[in-house]
């Protein structure tokens, strides 16, 4: 079984804890990336962290997280509600798929409301800010585990 997991975050999640703080935290995307690594070794998973701001840069990822039939966490940020080649890229996903948002996209504005991303994801996690991250990645090895076992 591949133990492997690719956390995807799209464009401006670079200026994380700089960003509209109010909306998105004071937290940095490098904080959440060691957070995502530790807890990933501790539930023995393989952890590709990466960022861009770039539409086909994220398309060859998710391609390359389905090449490796590894599972996905993604922040598809400013994507999340207009990218068709990321929602088809994420069609290929056939390992779990999760969806994260910092904020809670549902109370937002009419422009950041409904994503879709979430049409094929196995679970959407929006609005824990930070904290939606580590349980994004226990979601996803207990997933894995479940899968296992099927």
């Amino acid at each position: 079984m591949n133990r492997t997991v690719f956390i995807l975050n799209g464009p401006n999640l670079n200026m994380l804890g700089r960003r509209e703080p109010h909306i998105y935290g004071h937290t940095t995307l490098v904080e959440i990336q060691e957070a995502c690594h530790a807890l990933a070794a501790e539930l023995d998973l393989q952890c590709e962290f990466r960022q861009t701001n770039h539409e086909g840069v994220m398309v060859d990822w998710i391609q390359e997280a389905f090449e490796q039939n590894a599972a996905v966490i993604i922040n598809p940020a400013g994507l999340s509600f207009h990218s068709i080649p990321v929602l088809d890229a994420l069609k290929l996903i056939k390992a779990p798929l999760i969806e994260l948002h910092l904020s809670n996209i549902h109370a937002r504005d009419e422009l950041h409301r409904h994503s879709i991303m979430s049409s094929v994801a196995s679970a959407v996690i929006c609005g824990l800010g930070a904290d939606g991250y580590p349980l994004a990645v226990r979601a996803v090895a207990k997933l894995l585990k479940r899968d296992a076992r099927s």
